[in-house]
């Protein structure tokens, strides 16, 4: 499968820029991609964290404002204990590896989400990563770790309120400057691989206006050439946010 992306880049620049700024991705199947390859469950999310690598460098070819990326819900803690421990040992490496990268083509990583469950060795690892970018400005990678979007929007009433002394007028700017992705446009895009055609608690103040796309693939599977395919597909649609 071909695609032109260099012409049509050039060709949609000026669009893109107002048009498509910040893509999401909910990214399902490691565990899944795991089972069929008869692979523990680890090895999947080795292979998530690899394509994600891919996907950030391709978002810079895009030239995409802001790429989020749901790495791990406020549910799923229900998962086994020795399976989340690993993950939060890969999530903690792949930072630490992904650093001078990001450093390098400018991406700027933040951390959305309640942080203050993770492990002192993932929160450093966090800080870490953060200060080193935080003057980069070519994409923020926007990570949503132990994240939930009902948790997130009570967190945020409870900061209005603690910041209002209890009388908040409650407009809509009001809460969204209260919410973790404060700083940043909504999402134009909502991806979501592995089949699965739900929103699963992420984003869901923001993505009110979102256009959505389902992918079969599970998220090992993923490759920039149906990433490309699919923000192309984007282009194509007419955008009127209800009006």
């Amino acid at each position: 499968m071909t695609f032109c992306i260099e012409s049509d880049r050039e060709r949609t620049a000026e669009d893109r820029k107002v048009t498509l700024r910040h893509v999401a991705i909910i990214m399902d199947g490691n565990r899944r991609w795991a089972r069929r390859n008869d692979l523990p469950l680890y090895c999947g999310h080795e292979k998530g964290a690899e394509v994600l690598r891919k996907i950030v460098s391709r978002a810079l070819d895009w030239k995409l404002e802001v790429l989020t990326v749901f790495a791990f819900s406020t549910e799923n803690w229900k998962r086994c204990a020795a399976e989340v421990e690993s993950l939060m040992v890969l999530i903690e490496f792949f930072l630490y590896d992904m650093k001078q990268e990001l450093v390098q083509n400018g991406v700027r990583l933040m951390v959305i989400g309640d942080k203050s469950k993770l492990n002192r060795g993932l929160q450093r690892a966090i800080d870490v990563c953060e200060e080193a970018t935080c003057h980069n400005n070519k994409l923020d990678l926007v990570v949503a770790l132990n994240y939930g979007g009902r948790d997130e929007m009570i967190r945020a009433m409870q900061k209005a309120f603690l910041e209002h002394g209890g009388k908040v007028d409650f407009t809509e700017d009001a809460f969204k400057k209260h919410l973790d992705t404060a700083r940043w446009p909504d999402p134009d895009l909502l991806i979501r691989t592995s089949g699965e055609k739900r929103i699963s608690n992420f984003l869901l103040w923001q993505i009110s206006y979102s256009e959505i796309a389902f992918c079969d693939r599970l998220w090992p599977d993923f490759s920039t050439e149906v990433f490309d395919e699919i923000l192309l597909d984007f282009q194509k649609r007419n955008r009127r946010s209800g009006g």
